[in-house]
């Protein structure tokens, strides 16, 4: 599993890096980190879709939402009894906390 969220992750990390420091020109001197040429990959991007490239960024973000969420949904699927033990731990320690706190109250 730790090499699926590593192969999640780090793509992740590079695409939205990039897009961020593109989108707000941080360029520091290198082409590939500048506006123009942000603003350049995304119409070609959007040519080759057939789409106007201004509506490309909510569909990645979306896209995005939804691959993470598949990726964290076959995580907790994974990890389902742990996260059941968990969370059994919880309420017990919460329960357990609230009877106590209502035993401590002083009289009247």
């Amino acid at each position: 599993m730790k090499y699926i969220l590593l192969f999640w992750a780090l793509p992740m990390g590079l695409f939205w890096g990039w897009y961020y420091l593109s989108y707000n020109d941080m360029h520091f001197g290198y082409l590939m980190l500048s506006r123009v040429l942000h603003d350049h990959i995304f119409e070609i991007y959007g040519n080759i879709l057939g789409v106007d490239p201004a509506i490309l960024p909510p569909l990645v973000i979306r896209a995005c939402i939804v691959d993470t969420g598949l990726i964290f949904a076959i995580f907790a699927f994974r990890r389902r009894k742990q996260i059941r033990e968990w969370v059994r731990r919880r309420q017990e320690n919460r329960l357990v906390a609230m009877h106590e706190a209502g035993r401590e109250r002083p009289a009247g």
